[in-house]
């Protein structure tokens, strides 16, 4: 079952944050990973303020996704990122299809 890597971004240094968007890709592409969104235009509806980007990734499955946050070419694009930008990121697993669960 696929899963979505969702992240909410605030970015103190857009020039040194392209450090990290330059790398991360690399580490997306390895583990299966497929931009559904990245930084386009967003809203916030209810909760928090509208994020200065929303990135939605999708994953061939759950394990992928997980691997992917925690292997070392993540976690070196991520070093370019702290510091420079505050991101809220989390991992949901996809839902099958045909069930009215919500």
């Amino acid at each position: 079952m696929k899963a979505y890597w969702i992240a909410q971004v605030d970015v103190t240094d857009p020039e040194q944050y392209t450090d990290y968007t330059q790398r991360a890709p690399t580490a997306f592409a390895l583990y299966g990973g497929k931009f559904l969104a990245r930084g386009g235009r967003c809203q916030a509806m209810e909760g928090r303020e509208t994020p200065q980007r929303s990135v939605v990734i999708e994953f061939p499955s759950y394990d992928q996704a997980i691997a992917c946050y925690n292997s070392p070419e993540y976690q070196q694009a991520c070093a370019y990122r702290k510091g420079v930008a505050k991101a809220e990121i989390i991992i949901v697993e996809g839902h099958s299809l045909g069930t009215d669960e919500a």
